[in-house]
This record gives structure tokens, sequence and C-alpha cells, in this order.
């Protein structure tokens, strides 16, 4: 079932399906949607509550005009949301851009937080490198060229192997992006140059964590994972031998397995 609700000044959308004790918040990435989780999360819901929101300046959510739409005020966004569930706990799942905001919820937000999953997602602030990277997408969107990014992006999410297999949600994943207004973009793309480095209360986290990552990964490559894994030795961590950045749609039957086997911990 899907809702709106309003979160101090925004106007949100968010699913509520599927029963259970336990519930899984989705949190989806940059570009994306409710919608990227549509087939995964009826696979979640045969065994749990799940929660999926449009963050913020996605989907059918709104962003009260802001310039920035930080990672802090999308966190706080989502706690409003939750509570007007009547969600008391949950297990965070964020995936890329939706794990920047999953951290920030379990720090901002504590009491909500039962565990924390970060799905090709990282609890770091942004390179210098990647930086450079949002600001050129800042200047391809302020260019009026919006539609180079829903033609490029969604494609780079997969490993190439599972291209042709999966051009169906490419498309959509296009179809989502070029629904976001232009302002929303350039907004959410400084809110993720300028959120805060959570690695050290990610660290320190005193409750589940899991991270799990994509051998063929061109955003978060191998060498780059293990870094982290190597930098966060008390966390689980899991890997889809088969996906890039899209796991959850590269090897859905396999990611619901860790998933599942997580939450019932």
């Amino acid at each position: 079932m899907e809702k709106f609700i309003m979160a101090g000044d925004t106007a949100v959308r968010y699913a509520d399906y599927g029963k259970g004790d336990k519930v899984i918040l989705l949190l989806h990435g940059y570009l994306e949607s409710i919608e990227v989780w549509s087939d995964f999360g009826g696979m979640l819901g045969k065994q749990f509550r799940v929660i999926a929101i449009d963050l913020p300046g996605h989907g059918f959510s709104k962003w009260g005009g802001r310039e920035v739409i930080g990672i802090d005020y999308m966190a706080d966004t989502v706690a409003t949301a939750l509570e007007k569930a009547e969600v008391k706990e949950c297990i965070a799942v964020g995936h890329s851009m939706g794990g920047y905001v999953a951290t920030a919820l379990a720090e901002l937000h504590p009491s909500l937080v039962s565990g924390l999953v970060l799905f090709h997602s990282s609890p770091g602030a942004d390179t210098p490198e990647k930086k450079e990277a949002r600001k050129r997408e800042i200047a391809i969107v302020e260019a009026g060229k919006k539609e180079m990014l829903a033609d490029v992006n969604p494609g780079k999410g997969f490993a190439p192997e599972n291209l042709k297999r999966c051009w169906e949600t490419i498309d959509e994943l296009g179809e989502q992006a070029l629904m976001m207004e232009d302002q929303a973009i350039v907004g959410v793309l400084k809110g993720m140059m300028e959120r805060r480095d959570r690695s050290d209360f990610f660290a320190s986290l005193d409750k589940q964590r899991l991270m799990i990552f994509g051998r063929g990964d061109s955003y978060i490559p191998v060498e780059t994972a293990e870094a982290m894994i190597e930098k966060f030795p008390s966390v689980e961590v899991e890997w889809l031998e088969k996906s890039g950045h899209m796991g959850f749609v590269e090897e859905p039957e396999r990611s619901m397995e860790i998933l599942s086997n997580f939450a019932e911990k």
C-alpha cells in the first residue's frame, strides 16, 4: 500500500506492505525511487513488514525547494515517516546513496534502527575524485542535459554480463531519473558532496552491521571494498559474485537469502 505523509514541510511517498514482527526499511539510491525495490521488496514482504520510502527529491517525494538536499535532512525525513507509520524500530537497508541516509538515521535516531545494512555503499565521505565527478554531473544538469545522466548512469550500475538480461530494469531506472526535477538532482549531488564522514560512528556502532558488495561493481571496485572491509573488521560482509552495483536486481535470490539470514539473527 502506498501512502503520502507530511514530514515537516516535505510531502513524502512511501510503500508499506508485507507482514511480520520485524520491519525492513529499504532506502534507494541516487536517481532512483521506491519502484526500484518492487520485485525484491515483494520477496522480502513474504517474511517481513517492508517500508520503502521515496527519499526527498526522488520519485513523488518533495524537498521543500532546498538548494542542498542534505543527507541528515533525508534521515530526519525518513524518521518522521517511520514514526507516522508507527514503526518503533527497523533494520535499515540502504542502497548506495540510501546507505548514507541509513547510516545517518542510525546516528541521529538510534532508537529506530536495530540493524544496519550498507548495500553497495559506504559510511565514508566523498573522495576528492568523487566530488569532482559530482561537480561534472551538476554541470550537465545545469546545462539542461539531464537526459545524459538518464541514458548513461543506469547501465553503469550493472555488471557487463548482466546488461542484456536486465535491460528492462535499466530502462525503468532511466525513467526514474527523468522524473526528477533538475533542481532536485543538483541539490542531492550537493548534499552527497557535503556529507560528513561517519566511518568512526559506523565502526563503533554496537548493533548488527552488514556490508554487501558486488564483484563487478564499477562504483565500488573490489580493491576499494577490500580496503573498507579491513577498516571495519567487526562488520559482517557478504559478496555477490555475479553482481555490479545493483545486486538486489542482478542476484535477487542470493540477496534475499543474505538479508533474511541477517534479519533473523
